[in-house]
């Protein structure tokens, strides 16, 4: 589901923005931020094998923070995803837009969040079955592009067979044509593309082996998605220079049409939609397990913790669906600029729930003996640094947010939901509750 969930638009579409900026020292920034991402998720892997819980993050905030942490977490994270729905569907409605360039946006979002939210009521087996599909999809995608790229560039595939090599990542401009500091202003967006990661901790309630399940899944998706991305970035660097890479559509449906192959191109297309309709489909059943956390303990209506005849919550995931149809009106009154405000909010919001974890995780080892962290069964390398730098390098990312036009409003309208939330914890009285656990077995 992390696979399925972060191989998304943040590649097939907001990576041409971050090639804007950045050129092709994009590739580094993609490293960078995928050791930052590589660390939060090792960190929120060792709680979630010590104690793994349904709705992980905002159950270790609250039992190893306060009530308050874990409230603030929980409403954050189910934010985000709120969020990632409305920015994936606007997306589904860029690339339907190629083939049906009259029909409005919004249609095409409305259309999408029906669909995502009556599969997530059907059952949980269903869900993963369309993940998996959708996963798998995506997989084979970049695969192939890899290995077709990879011959345009070794053996002139399509090229008259005239190698073209990788002169293009250091040609117009150099590797870094607008300077370190292009690189750096691009992290926000390349942030963007990781943060679904921690998608994982939401799943380690309801893994069948936790403790073997949940190491396996981290440490073979890190390097799955460096390889993904920075392999699928690399080729389109290589064979198109990077000031070419327009910001219209996916710079991969660009790419095959620009090679003279039409047909996988519109194939190509059909992949994101499905990648975009994918990562929907993970934000709709996370908010929905999110909201069934909050309310069973205390910090939502009770009504959402009430389970169908099939085990799902299913008035949580009702109620995000219609949480996500905001998204319709907004591609409704601004289309052009829907996706850059939503991936901006995703992007902050995301960051603001992995600080937590890592300091989660900072008091969740205070709260153990020597012999205890000893014999911790999956533990973060090179802790405590590695956590000091990830938390470094998430700041560095949300202060250079400030100086993107688009991500502005993000910087703003985000500390403004979040003092909503806390004035809710106080108003309605939740602070006066005594639950502090979070296990909801």
């Amino acid at each position: 589901m992390a696979l399925g969930s972060t191989i998304g638009v943040g590649l097939f579409l907001g990576s041409a923005s971050a090639i804007q900026i950045a050129g092709p020292s994009i590739l580094l920034g993609y490293l960078l931020a995928g050791i930052a991402a590589f660390i939060v998720l090792r960190v929120l892997g060792e709680m979630a094998v010590h104690e793994p819980v349904a709705g992980s993050f905002a159950a270790y905030a609250n039992n190893y923070v306060g009530p308050l942490a874990g409230y603030m977490v929980g409403r954050g994270y189910w934010t985000y995803w709120i969020v990632v729905g409305i920015a994936e569907v606007t997306a589904v409605g860029i690339y339907m837009s190629i083939w049906f360039p009259e029909t409005p946006q919004w249609i095409w979002a409305l259309s999408s969040i029906l669909m995502m939210g009556l599969i997530n009521l059907i059952a949980v087996k269903v869900f993963g079955e369309f993940e998996f599909w959708f996963a798998l999809i995506k997989v084979v995608a970049i695969v192939a592009m890899i290995a077709l790229g990879g011959s345009v560039i070794l053996f002139g595939f399509t090229n008259d067979w005239q190698p073209i090599g990788l002169s293009n990542l250091w040609q117009h401009g150099g590797f870094f044509p607008n300077g370190i500091s292009g690189m750096l202003l691009s992290l926000q967006m390349v942030l963007f593309a990781y943060v679904g990661i921690k998608m994982i901790g939401l799943s380690a309630g309801e893994a069948e082996n936790p403790q073997k399940t949940i190491p396996m899944a981290i440490d073979s998706l890190v390097w799955r998605i460096l390889i993904f991305y920075m392999g699928a970035v690399l080729v389109i660097l290589a064979i198109f220079p990077w000031n070419q890479v327009g910001q219209q559509g996916s710079p991969f449906v660009v790419m095959f049409e620009r090679l003279g192959l039409r047909e996988a191109a519109g194939l190509i297309n059909f992949v994101v939609i499905t990648a975009a309709l994918s990562s929907c489909n993970a934000g709709i059943f996370s908010d929905g397990r999110l909201l069934y956390s909050l309310s069973s303990n205390g910090y939502a209506p009770a009504r959402f913790a009430k389970l169908s005849k099939y085990g799902m919550p299913h008035h949580a995931v009702m109620s995000t669906v219609a949480i996500c149809m905001t998204g319709v009106v907004l591609n409704y009154f601004v289309p052009d600029k829907a996706f850059h405000y939503m991936m901006a909010a995703v992007t902050f919001i995301g960051l603001m729930v992995w600080i937590a974890i890592l300091f989660t995780q900072l008091k969740f080892r205070r709260s153990l003996t020597q012999e205890q962290v000893n014999a911790l069964a999956y533990r973060t390398p090179w802790w405590p640094y590695s956590s000091w730098f990830a938390l470094a390098f998430i700041f560095l990312a949300i202060v250079l947010m400030g100086f993107h036009e688009d991500a502005r409003i993000a910087l703003i309208l985000g500390p403004c939901l979040m003092g909503v939330y806390l004035a809710m914890f106080y108003i309605v009285g939740l602070h006066r509750k005594t639950k502090t656990s979070c296990d909801f077995q």
